[in-house]
């Protein structure tokens, strides 16, 4: 039997070690301003054309590489960083597999400038996949100048499964702002077709998280300080009014690299435990600082996850610091033993004098007597003669005896018991009688049985239908607000805005100016309540963000699916006996009746049959 075993050629086994080292345009981002901030870079810059698809460049004022070092940084397991195995265990530097730029040369067209600070002339090299097309001697800037071309040119397949331009750019951008927030003493200038996206000068924290989200976020920051053997904690959470639905804000960074922990971030959520709603997730820009040799980084091909020895205390610490700082900065009500009282006086009372209370009773009052005395003053008020009282119904008449006698009188109350088919037994058994159970299902009546409908879920299809004909048709009514309505947002999302622009218009909403952080409006949808306008625009941000949509109609789908979850009847609310019926007839009315946008089922259907079976 003939081998069949074979080393595979090093352009294969390249091109298959890019498919860990680089996913998307997002993942060449991040390696090259990692190796950037390895350089002792002070001021970097990121260039993209199309979203990373025609090019990416990183220029950097770092400490450069000699022209053997430039040569040899394309070869696979090449690397700086580390020596031995057990430097693994002892990293302070970002990229250290030394895969990055091999990969990243295997499936696309690399340019490369360098030169360090004592050389007067640097090196220039061109690689297209793999094969080194040119190597020569090059005027150069001090640093190091990367432009990656053409990505994925000789894996056609991989290139066809990237997203659109719009959708590849917002993952290079949370990339970015990953590496800025971890460094804010490095420059940062972000290019995107031309045009500057951001110029991030060297400054403190707490003024890059501002300079990146927008200027509102600086009234949300409340700073966080903790420093114990174990790990020293800094950075910044925010207010708990300020928690979203979306988790937009939550930033782990250790020993300036950013992480992502479920396990750091259930501790966040269980210090704001009672101060926000269970469905909410607060922000937060947390630095940890710890030993090296007390975590594992090198566990997931990204390094966004890393393993630490002892959990359970960093869990702890965490927890604590930030309720500490909660507490510290009167987020928290708490209670004030150290209150001046006098400062309770009120100013009316401050120069008089304490006077005796008296007690006014009358001493003639007999409990065993049946008519009280008629003179006589009970407790500081005079008694009122009850003379008259039947000129107070004068002129209406008397109905008793009637049937409808209490036809039109309604009652409501929160708990719901048996007694709620007493005065319809007649007409319960006529379709179209409903009623609402427990402020969540309403329960109708069909020829062969009942119909238990969740409220929510049948209220999310009516709307989304409807939203997804207006879009589509392109016939929204739209209402005037009196006065505009201004909504601030950071750069990232008023591009988000600005690429679904079209379909919320489409469906209502009038803008009149989209700036840099703030959009103003003065129109929305009839359906859409202006109290409501913020929190729409913000789950339709995350949802985007989420969804990762590219095609038109995939926007479409999830802009009506956003506002039909925003907008609809919710769990708890009490809704009349008209709305009960309306919302049932929309409800048969729809295409599909029977599962919500969301593909979970709206209502419930019990036969005769199964209601005789519960009585055997």
């Amino acid at each position: 039997m003939a081998d069949i075993i074979k080393l595979l050629p090093d352009h294969v086994a390249n091109q298959i070690a890019a498919g860990e080292v680089v996913q998307r345009p997002a993942s060449v981002v991040k390696e090259l301003l990692e190796n950037a901030i390895d350089a002792h870079a002070t001021s970097i810059k990121l260039i993209v054309k199309d979203g990373g698809k025609a090019l990416i460049q990183v220029v950097d004022n770092g400490v450069g590489m000699s022209a053997t070092d430039a040569r040899l940084s394309f070869e696979r397991h090449a690397t700086s960083k580390i020596q031995s195995a057990q430097d693994l265990f002892n990293l302070n530097t970002k990229g250290f597999r030394g895969e990055a730029l091999a990969s990243i040369a295997a499936i696309a067209h690399v340019d490369m400038q360098t030169r360090t600070e004592g050389t007067e002339v640097g090196t220039a090299i061109k690689i297209e996949g793999s094969k080194v097309v040119s190597q020569e001697v090059s005027v150069t800037p001090k640093g190091t100048s990367l432009s990656v071309k053409n990505l994925f040119f000789n894996i056609p397949a991989r290139r066809n499964f990237l997203k659109s331009n719009q959708v590849e750019l917002r993952h290079i951008t949370d990339e970015f702002h990953r590496v800025a927030l971890a460094h804010p003493l490095v420059e940062f200038h972000f290019y995107n077709n031309g045009n500057e996206l951001f110029s991030l000068q060297s400054t403190n924290l707490r003024q890059r998280i501002v300079n990146i989200l927008g200027q509102r976020t600086n009234q949300k920051l409340v700073p966080v300080t903790e420093e114990t053997q174990m790990v020293k904690v800094s950075g910044f959470i925010c207010k708990p009014e300020f928690a979203k639905k979306s988790r937009g804000e939550q930033f782990f960074f250790v020993n300036n690299r950013f992480i992502r922990s479920p396990y750091l971030h259930h501790a966040i959520v269980a210090a704001f435990e009672g101060l926000i709603r269970k469905e909410t997730h607060p922000g937060y820009f947390l630095y940890l600082e710890v030993d090296p040799a007390a975590i594992d980084i090198n566990i997931h091909p990204t390094k966004t996850e890393i393993k630490f020895d002892d959990e359970h205390s960093l869990y702890a610490i965490l927890r604590s610091a930030v309720k500490h700082s909660l507490g510290q900065f009167n987020v928290v009500p708490a209670l004030d033993f150290d209150h001046d009282p006098n400062l309770e006086t009120p100013y009316d009372y401050k120069d008089k004098g304490v006077e005796q209370p008296r007690v006014m009773v009358d001493a003639a009052f007999n409990p065993f007597v049946d008519t009280p005395k008629k003179s006589g003053v009970v407790q500081g008020y005079q008694k009122q003669s009850a003379k008259g009282w039947e000129n107070m119904y004068v002129g209406l008449e008397s109905k008793v005896g009637k049937e409808d006698d209490f036809s039109s009188v309604s009652f409501e109350s929160d708990t719901i018991t048996g007694s709620i088919f007493e005065g319809q037994k007649e007409n319960w058994e006529t379709t179209g009688t409903t009623f609402q159970l427990r402020r969540k299902y309403i329960v109708t009546t069909i020829k062969s049985g009942m119909v238990i409908i969740d409220q929510s879920r049948a209220h999310q299809r009516v709307l989304y239908e409807k939203f997804l004909k207006n879009i589509t048709v392109k016939e929204a009514v739209s209402q005037q607000l009196l006065f505009p309505l201004s909504l601030n947002y950071s750069k990232g999302d008023i591009g988000v805005i600005r690429d679904i622009k079209d379909s919320l218009t489409t469906v209502g909403f009038v803008f009149d100016k989209i700036e840099d952080e703030e959009i103003q409006i003065t129109g929305v949808p009839l359906l859409v309540p202006e109290s409501e306008v913020g929190m729409v625009i913000d789950q339709l941000i995350s949802d985007h963000q989420q969804e990762i949509t590219g095609d038109s109609f995939s926007q479409t789908d999830v802009l009506a699916k956003t506002l039909s979850k925003t907008l609809s009847v919710k769990t708890g609310e009490q809704l009349d006996n008209d709305s009960q019926l309306a919302l049932v007839n929309d409800l048969f009315a729809c295409k599909e009746s029977r599962v919500s946008p969301f593909n979970k089922p709206i209502y419930v259907t019990l036969s005769e049959n199964d209601i005789d079976k519960k009585f055997i």
